[in-house]
């Protein structure tokens, strides 16, 4: 199954981004999703998992979840919006990892992307940094990869340009 990540779109997806993911089988977004519409622009290119971020409105929040967790391809994956990052993990999440830990944890919320392998709770981080055009980050980004089975392999980060710089 090949997966298009993206995060913190706050209600604009760049015009690019549909050409990145055309081959993808699923979109999934980690949060501060922006609006209603642009998760139903999103569901309507590709099947869409996502959880609500710290931004989106009652809409959103009524449509999706702030903890998604999924088995997809033998492998689980767990998606939220504020989740931290490894040794940093926040609050909210940081017991259920010990405890729990998928193969896949995603999230978003820092506008910084970062693929790493967590050895200590042994599973694959991921944040793939903010898509959208409002934020602090200097590059809008997304994610792409593939999962069979529970090698997940062809990890891609997409640059999509500069923030306030939308090329099409």
């Amino acid at each position: 199954m090949k997966i298009g990540l993206l995060s913190d779109t706050h209600g604009w997806i760049h015009p690019r981004l549909f050409g990145h993911f055309e081959a993808c089988d699923e979109i999934w977004h980690a949060g501060d999703i922006g609006n209603i519409q642009t998760a139903d622009m999103l569901a309507s290119f590709r099947p869409l998992r996502s959880v609500y971020g710290n931004i989106d409105d009652a809409l959103v929040r009524r449509a999706y979840t702030e903890h998604l967790h999924f088995i997809v391809e033998n492998t689980s994956v767990w998606i939220t919006h504020i989740g931290g990052s490894p040794g940093q993990y926040d609050q909210r999440v940081r017991k259920d990892l010990a405890e729990n830990p998928p193969d896949i944890f995603i999230c978003g919320h820092s506008h910084i992307a970062r693929v790493m392998y967590d050895k200590k709770n042994d599973f694959l981080y991921i944040n793939p940094g903010a898509a959208g055009f409002i934020g602090f980050h200097k590059y809008m980004t997304a994610i792409r990869f593939q999962i069979d089975g529970t090698l997940i392999h062809d990890l891609e980060l997409i640059e999509l340009g500069e923030r306030g710089k939308a090329v099409i």
